[in-house]
């Protein structure tokens, strides 16, 4: 089945200005997947009749659907009617159904309409009006040589509406569109040039129809097969038939599937074995308690942390000795041990977990250089440590810090 191209055009100096960020694209792309359309590309163009003129032929030449947003505006800085008029060769004319419907927008708001508001109802002659049931500027469809050209109001809710509602379902009757399934898998503890060369063999084995895309991230690589299929349940069936397949290539790093990060996947194991969790956290400041605490029902297995940042709080509010603060340091093996063991006791709980570090830029010292950290956890049968050498970004080293002690007590959880 042939695959239906969409390319989005978002229309405005202000967006290239970075005034507003554009996140309608990032929303119809999610939509678009749904329905089995695939966007191959995105682009922002300006206020300026050549670069818009230039940006419609383009995207017809590459995509069968060209969805367009902004530019709908009463106001002579609005070009996105005018053009798409001049590009398709037809005159503007007052369309009376849209003069009734702007007309009946003002009155329930008790607004007088201007001659201005009224050019809102001033359409291409040859488009199709699509009903803006929230906003004054309609919508238009064209069609030419078997492509279609949609433009929007760039105000969110308003296309958002427009959308779900008048758009995908008139898409889903012009074109005929395959499936498309994406599995995701998520991993840590390995970086993506690592996992690339243990999983080679598994991904040369992949049929053409289903693609591998690498999404890294801070701690973390996601695996995304995606395939198209005239038949969404034998496409799942083969794509999870070639996820087991990648177990024994990387399974020791696979903590998850979907959406759900890393925090979720340890909350389930904590709950599943009714195990609890406390926290002392130095130069990760709360940030990994932050994330325990995002997943709705932690209470379960959560009881409480503390951030004993300074040396005297270390001491006197955790109950680290102070020889080993003056022998070793605040950044140290033995003082990760000491931390990740009180706060187990101290909060009575199964696990224990600490960080202590150097998150930057300063403090460092030859030896104990800017982005150097200690992680512990503890249970009662073991107390395990890990020393990491991060970069020297400070909020880089907080997040890669928390997302390493998670993993590390996904690894030492007992089984």
């Amino acid at each position: 089945m042939k695959k239906i191209l969409a390319e989005l055009l978002t229309i405005g100096d202000e967006i290239l200005y970075g005034q507003i960020v554009d996140t309608n694209s990032q929303w119809m792309s999610v939509e678009l997947d749904k329905v089995g359309i695939k966007v191959i590309r995105k682009t922002t163009v300006g206020d300026q009749e050549d670069e818009i003129l230039t940006a419609f032929a383009e995207a017809e030449q590459r995509a069968d659907i060209v969805l367009i947003t902004g530019g709908l505006g009463p106001t002579s800085d609005d070009l996105t009617k005018p053009l798409l008029a001049k590009y398709f060769n037809c005159e503007l004319q007052i369309h009376e159904e849209a003069l009734a419907e702007v007309t009946a927008f003002f009155k329930s708001r008790g607004r007088e309409m201007t001659e201005i508001n009224k050019q809102q109802a001033a359409l291409p002659i040859c488009c199709t009006k699509i009903t803006n049931p929230i906003g004054t500027a309609p919508g238009m469809w064209f069609e030419k040589n078997g492509k279609v050209f949609m433009s929007m109001p760039g105000v969110p809710h308003e296309m958002k509406k427009m959308m779900t509602e008048r758009v995908i379902p008139k898409l889903k009757e012009t074109f005929q569109t395959p499936q498309i399934y994406h599995k995701v898998i998520r991993t840590i503890g390995i970086g993506e040039s690592f996992l690339a060369d243990k999983i080679a063999t598994w991904e040369k084995s992949l049929p053409s129809h289903i693609k591998l895309a690498y999404l890294p991230s801070l701690g973390e690589v996601k695996l995304r097969l995606t395939g198209f299929s005239s038949s969404s349940s034998s496409l799942e069936a083969e794509i999870d038939e070639l996820v087991k397949k990648l177990q024994p290539f990387a399974g020791e790093y696979i903590y998850g599937y979907g959406d759900e990060p890393i925090e979720v996947a340890i909350g389930k194991m904590l709950r599943d074995r009714k195990l609890t969790i406390s926290m002392a956290e130095s130069c990760t400041g709360g940030y990994l308690t932050h994330l325990i605490t995002s997943v709705a029902g932690c209470s379960d297995y959560f009881l409480g942390s503390m951030v004993p940042y300074a040396y005297e709080i270390k001491m006197r509010q955790l109950g680290v000795k102070p020889e080993i603060l003056e022998k070793y340091g605040a950044v140290s093996e033995p003082t990760i041990i000491e931390m990740a063991n009180i706060v187990r006791a101290k909060f009575n709980t199964d696990i224990g977990v600490a960080t202590s570090g150097i998150a930057g830029p300063g403090g460092a010292t030859p030896e104990k250089p800017v982005g150097m950290v200690w992680i512990a956890y503890s249970d009662k049968h073991q107390t395990i440590t890990k020393k990491l050498q991060l970069s020297q970004d400070r909020m880089i080293n907080i997040r890669m810090a928390s997302a390493a002690v998670l993993n590390l007590i996904r690894l030492s959880l007992p089984k």
